[in-house]
């Protein structure tokens, strides 16, 4: 049988049985045929030192096989996986994937393949999955055992230290003497158990999940992780030995590093015999030749190691698996050897995606019961999730598990049983079958919709309501984050989205249920409520002042109800503070209360529903308007003070530490949506929807119409107040930026100084000696600072350099270094490399870039440097990276930034980090003009009803309200990198005024209730889907310069 080609993994890679109707394919991909005939039994050895049989068809490829191993271990991220074993000639060799096994293997019954990791990321922060991590940690604790991962005694004992934390729990000095007596981690272990001990005392507390976190956090760090050595030979005869990994090809004298050839420098690879040639790409700087020679033991250890640095460079290096060349008419002409599987960066966006389910996995080595993302005890941020709750409890003794799940007050018991899966025909599992979920209680599980809480709440408990879905969230990027009112408590044990051990909050962006039966409303009952009301334009125009001015009342009591609730319970606030802000926003909820009673009795008289006995015209909105904008004239100097209430709040924030904790805290609230400062600026943003609002009223109205000449009127007014404020509200967002982003950030000073200007912030992928490498951008007028994701629980992001503007130079080099996208950042001290996601992003940043050097260089010369605490990253792509290990760095996963409190984990930032898109100042003042809120109807894309919800849009979100009358939203969808479109007819969504909303496999429709609302929501979101470019900002007659 021929070479059989499986680009990307199916259901059987998700966890779950093959006969479950789950697939991954992608669209147009289809499954290969399964090989039939004789069956063969393959043992393998995996990482717990546990064997496995396998029964495959002798004629089947390789891939069939690991695909067998990683359905039977539930695992998700298996690209990183490969099998291992001793060939005919004694030679360890990978098991191909397209090859057929029975060309590979022999004797298959005599022989035992190894399960082990094939290819080490640079950060393990990229695996994403907890038993990833478990796996990887095996590895570790293997190559340790067996002098691979050789270290100091210092690093030996930490990373020992944090085995035994995993597998006994807390210190305990009886018992750890007893467990290390038994187990012997690396040779000459007794010298070293007082130091070992001496660290597990420092780690109570530490789950499993996250003993494995840290101590791959430190393993990453040795010179020594993840290299596997192959003896070779220079061209004078000294004796070296040659490795692969992320970064390129590294040569060693014994196990120190001695040279390494960057992936970005190799031209091209190649074998002769038992001679390994690496070509090199010219540079007049190196002093190595063009083609440098190894000489291996033999032809086929020379092979081995040629095909595995093939495998490695495009498992990293590439953005796709590379494509087969096509079959020789006549001849062969060397090794037709090519890379099969996904690439690091389709398993990543894969996991990202979040079409796959956890399933709890057990830890062999460990006398925790600590399963995939179960803990044992509930954690406050889950405290108040509306879900099942879910437990597992282990039976006395060697008894079977227990699966205990309470489903909206009913309880099911499921017991575990052996033998629980039925095999498949052409490919059987042996009856060697650890303990398995039952199927039945997978798939109750799998037809709930995955949610996870969006962040920590530190409010008082709601009332408890029904519970509407599992906590089963995708890792990472996942699409709605849940914000619930209330719901039980989790019981002990939690489903809670695999992000990283130290950072217990969720990923921001995961989908909510929301399915509440009492807000669905039948097609019926919609068509005859429209026919009911008014169908002008001037009556829904009215109606968005209505929707909207609800939402802005609504933002107001945040600050005169809730934040001044929070603050009369504590005397952390200076009085004069108070009476600044208090003083200032009372006389405005109080005014706009009554504003919006006008407003929505004129709707009720224009719409029939009251007061009918009265004589007159009220289908006009004009008169009211003008009305209330004279007297909103007599509240100028409230909003003239806004300005002074935004420093005064932050400068008291910055001098009182209780102050600080007390306004973080309420932000933590549910209440409280947006960064409290935001709430702040809400009332000059406001001046600009009324603006906008009689704009189009006055578009849409005829000059003779009864109304025009108010509505003309009101907008004159509403303009000159406007006018007055604008240049100080530009100021006050730039001030307000500067602080919110000050917030996501570690590792800086003084970020907020006079003159400083917030550009654009972004993610972009930076070229350095370890490849690309995901990283945070922030631009501003004086300088570019980028950052990578923290692994903390404040979820900020550490700043690793800045880069001043001043005498700065931007150079497309895509060429240069093959990389889509790239571009060359040089600087007066420093030079760096970053590629974009797409040429779109690449070109808003280039061009936002351009201008800021621009205008440093006018100004009068360059800026002061301003990073606290971290030095600037002077490392470029040409030179090797070389982590110097010290007990300093093995115990900098412990650091004070863990004790640093919890921070929001769903702002603008971290979406663009999950979205991989940018915003600028641009974006988010054109986001201020562009809010709405109403009544929409949603459906997912395999549900049949519609479901009415209240949604307000503001911030590049949309938040969601089962009604207008709610304190905080349920649920919350960031748009940016969506795509916004109508729905096709084959979707068969047979209504009008529908919209569609698309992220990868994300799909939600919106059903408006009139051509004008349905058109005002498409504007809307198409600014957060489609961000502005400067020109059209620019073009504006109050344009916003930075």
């Amino acid at each position: 049988m021929g070479e059989v080609e499986q680009r990307s993994t199916a259901g059987s890679r998700l966890g779950v049985q093959e006969n479950a109707g789950i697939s991954t394919l992608e669209h147009g991909q289809k499954l290969p045929a399964t090989p039939t005939g004789k069956l063969t039994s393959i043992k393998i050895q995996m990482l717990d030192d546990t064997q496995e049989s396998f029964e495959v068809p002798q004629r089947a490829p390789g891939k069939v096989l690991l695909d067998a191993v990683c359905n039977h271990l539930n695992l998700v991220e298996g690209d990183y996986f490969g099998l291992e074993f001793l060939d005919h000639k004694k030679i360890t060799v990978w098991l191909d994937l397209l090859k057929p096994i029975v060309k590979q293997i022999r004797r298959p019954k005599h022989i035992v393949l190894k399960f082990v990791v094939k290819f080490f990321p640079p950060d393990h922060a990229q695996l994403q999955e907890e038993l990833t991590r478990y796996l990887f940690a095996l590895q570790v604790k293997q190559d340790l055992e067996k002098g691979r991962l050789t270290c100091n005694d210092t690093s030996a004992a930490l990373l020992i230290s944090h085995i035994v934390q995993s597998e006994i729990g807390d210190f305990d000095e009886t018992i750890d003497r007893e467990h290390l007596v038994k187990n012997k981690y690396i040779p000459q272990q007794e010298a070293l158990e007082d130091k070992i001990m001496e660290f597990h005392r420092n780690h109570i507390g530490q789950t499993p999940a996250e003993s494995d976190f840290q101590l791959l956090e430190i393993a990453r760090r040795l010179e020594m992780y993840g290299i596997r050595l192959h003896p070779a030979k220079d061209r004078e005869g000294t004796k070296i030995n040659l490795a692969v990994a992320h970064t390129g090809i590294l040569v060693f004298q014994g196990h120190t590093k001695i040279n390494a050839f960057n992936w970005a420098k190799v031209r091209k690879l190649s074998f002769k015999r038992k001679r390994f040639l690496i070509k090199l790409r010219p540079d007049v700087n190196s002093s190595f030749q063009d083609t440098l020679e190894f000489l291996m033991a033999s032809r086929d250890f020379c092979k081995a190691f040629w095909k595995i640095c093939v495998e490695h460079h495009a498992f990293f290096r590439l953005f796709e698996e590379p494509k087969p060349k096509p079959k020789p008419v006549l001849f062969t002409r060397g090794s037709s050897f090519r890379f099969s599987g996904r690439t690091q960066k389709q398993v990543l966006d894969y996991v990202k995606e979040g079409g796959h389910k956890k399933v709890p996995f057990e830890r062999k080595h460990s006398k925790i019961h600590s399963v995939r993302s179960l803990t044992a005890k509930p954690s406050e941020q889950h405290a108040e999730v509306p879900t099942q709750s879910c437990s597992i409890t282990y039976g006395d003794g060697a008894g079977s598990p227990v699966v205990q799940s309470c489903w909206q007050g009913k309880e099911l018991k499921v017991t575990m049983e052996d033998g629980g899966q039925q095999a498949s025909p052409s490919l059987k599992k042996s009856p060697k079958e650890g303990r398995r979920l039952n199927s039945a209680m997978m798939a109750t599980m799998e037809e709930e919709e995955e949610v996870a809480k969006d962040r920590p709440q530190h409010n008082r408990p709601q009332a408890q309501q029904p519970s509407t879905g599992s906590l089963a969230g995708s890792p990472h990027l996942s699409e709605l984050s849940i914000n619930s009112q209330g719901g039980p408590a989790m019981a002990n044990v939690t489903l809670s989205p695999n992000l990283s051990p130290d950072n217990r909050q969720a990923s921001p962006l995961v989908s909510p249920l929301l399915n509440d039966q009492t807000g669905i409303r039948t097609d019926d009952e919609e068509e005859v409520r429209r026919k009911r009301f008014p169908t002008d334009t001037a009556y829904f125009i009215a109606k968005e002042v209505s929707t909207t001015e609800r939402t802005y009342l609504k933002d107001l009591e945040v600050i005169t109800s809730w934040f001044q609730n929070s603050v009369s319970k504590d005397d952390c606030m200076p009085e004069t503070l108070k009476n600044l802000i208090f003083s200032n926003f009372e006389p405005l909820h109080k005014f706009h209360t009554t504003f919006l009673k006008e407003i929505e009795q004129r709707l009720a008289l224009w719409e029939g529903r009251s007061n009918a006995h009265l004589k007159g015209d009220y289908q006009r909105i004009g008169d009211v308007m003008l009305k209330n904008i004279k007297s909103m004239k007599q509240l100028t100097i409230h909003l003239r003070k806004h300005s002074e209430v935004l420093v005064e709040l932050e400068n008291g924030i910055k001098n009182s530490r209780k102050l600080e904790a007390l306004c973080r805290d309420f932000e933590m609230q549910k209440v409280c949506y947006l960064p409290l400062n935001t709430f702040l600026l809400r009332p000059l943003h406001r001046l600009m929807h009324y603006k906008q609002i009689m704009e189009r009223l006055c578009k849409h109205y005829p000059p003779n119409h009864v109304d025009f000449r108010d509505s003309r009127a009101a907008l004159a007014e509403i303009s000159e107040m406007v006018a007055q404020l604008h240049s100080s509200m530009l100021k006050m967002e730039n001030f307000q930026k500067l602080h919110e982003l000050k917030k996501d950030l570690i590792g800086i000073d003084n970020l907020v100084i006079p003159g400083r200007e917030f550009i654009r912030l972004g993610s972009l992928s930076k070229l350095s000696g370890k490849g690309l490498q995901q990283r945070m951008f922030f631009l501003f007028s004086d300088v570019l600072l980028y950052t990578s994701r923290g692994l903390t629980a404040s979820n900020q992001f550490k700043v690793h350099g800045q880069l001043p503007l001043y005498g700065m130079m931007i150079e497309e080099s895509e060429e240069e270094w093959g990389v889509p996208h790239c571009f060359t950042l040089r600087g007066q001290h420093q030079s760096i490399i970053v590629a974009a996601s797409n040429r779109s992003e690449m070109d808003k940043w280039s061009e936002d870039i351009q201008m800021a050097i621009d205008l440093a260089e006018k100004c009068n010369g360059p800026a002061p440097e301003f990073l606290g605490s971290s030095p600037p990253d002077t490392k470029s792509p040409e030179e090797p990276t070389v982590d110097q290990e010290s007990e300093d760095d093995l115990n900098a996963s412990r650091t004070s930034l863990e004790r640093q409190a919890p921070h929001r984990g769903n702002t603008t930032v971290h979406v663009c980090w999950h979205r991989n898109t940018s915003v600028s100042m641009v974006d988010f003042s054109i986001a201020v003009e562009n809010q709405l809120s109403g009544n929409l109807l949603r459906k997912f894309k395999n549900s049949n009803g519609w479901q009415k919800l209240w949604v307000v849009f503001t911030n590049f979100c949309m938040f969601f309200y089962k009604s207008h009358q709610d304190n905080h939203p349920l649920a919350s969808l960031p748009l940016l990198g969506y795509s916004l479109t109508i729905p096709s007819e084959s979707e068969n969504i047979h209504k009008d005024y529908v919209f569609k909303l698309h992220f990868k496999s994300h799909v939600y429709y919106f059903r408006a209730e009139s051509e004008y609302t349905f058109e005002r929501w498409m504007e809307v979101i198409r600014s957060a889907t489609n961000p502005a470019s400067r020109i059209r900002v620019l073009s504006h007659e109050e344009s916003h310069v930075y």
